[in-house]
């Protein structure tokens, strides 16, 4: 059961679109958190690439839950072509302490497993197991020992070419630099692979990361992978840890991913955002983001 937030705590809710948001939708969202919170403002977010509006209030004694006003706020602006969220308490009120978000199709633009399975003549029938297992169809972890075996044999330095071709989700650096800039902390947790995400989160200055590691023998991939698969579970297990690590109350943390084996770290976060995602993250997501612009998360925010 949802409860409503603490009188006197922040209620923020954030609108976020590719194009200009409608007036009657900026009315509208008033007139939701009006429904928990007194002294509702409206500020303008935006920044390059999205439009962003935030309505901010203070919750008051008896007002509706913030879970309530998210829900009743979303159908609307989904109708619209809008993304919306509402948070409250530490979130709403002092930003992300910490932000983990998933790495292939929602940091970066790519699939990392499908670049390299185009050297090895696999990627079509290696994408079409990534898509399954994204929706949530396949185990995680079966799923990528089968598609990791197709690259059996693969001379090793084609990692050097994928990780010359991959390219950040557009926004990704602005919200890393956002996060660092408030203070927060961010953490690459992936699916994919360590040799590829390690130097880009080198390159940004990111705190933490974990990846699945590509097993090398002879200068040639095996085909397997080396240690415990970053599986759903293992996901959600490191977004605790780094939190406790950084001392950091699970209520400010954000978690950002696309795919079925995100859902347990987008659950126990503050706010779970579906980036892009496949229907049934978007379904159990705290929000979604369905335009490509990666920092528009700070505008469901209200940042």
């Amino acid at each position: 059961m949802s409860l409503p937030p603490v009188p006197g705590s922040a209620v923020r809710a954030g609108l976020v679109s590719a194009r200009p948001i409608p007036e009657t939708l900026v009315r509208h969202a008033v007139a939701v958190i009006e429904q928990g919170a007194d002294g509702v403002s409206v500020t303008d977010t935006s920044r390059d690439g999205w439009f962003g509006l935030a309505v901010a209030g203070t919750a008051r004694p008896g007002g509706r839950s913030h879970a309530e006003l998210g829900t009743e706020l979303r159908g609307p602006a989904t109708a619209l072509g809008v993304d919306s969220a509402v948070t409250a308490g530490p979130l709403a009120a002092d930003g992300v302490g910490l932000l983990v978000t998933d790495v292939d199709s929602t940091f970066v633009t790519a699939e990392v497993i499908e670049l390299i399975a185009e050297h090895a003549g696999t990627r079509e029938m290696v994408a079409a197991v990534t898509d399954r297992a994204m929706r949530g169809e396949l185990d995680f972890a079966a799923s990528l020992r089968e598609r990791v075996a197709t690259l059996a044999g693969l001379d090793a330095r084609v990692l050097d070419e994928v990780r010359a071709a991959v390219r950040l989700t557009p926004g990704a650096r602005e919200l890393v630099e956002a996060v660092h800039a408030a203070g927060g902390t961010v953490g690459l947790v992936s699916g994919g692979f360590a040799e590829i995400v390690r130097p880009l989160a080198e390159e940004l200055g990111i705190d933490h990361v974990v990846a699945n590691t590509l097993e090398v023998d002879g200068g040639q991939l095996t085909g397997r992978t080396a240690g415990a698969v970053v599986d759903r579970a293992a996901k959600e297990r490191h977004l605790r840890a780094w939190a406790a690590e950084d001392g950091v109350p699970l209520e400010r943390v954000v978690a950002v991913g696309d795919g079925a084996n995100d859902l347990d770290m987008l659950a126990v976060a503050g706010l779970g955002v579906a980036f892009c995602a496949k229907p049934v993250v978007q379904a159990e997501a705290h929000a979604a983001l369905t335009f490509p612009r990666l920092d528009a998360v700070l505008g469901l925010l209200g940042r």
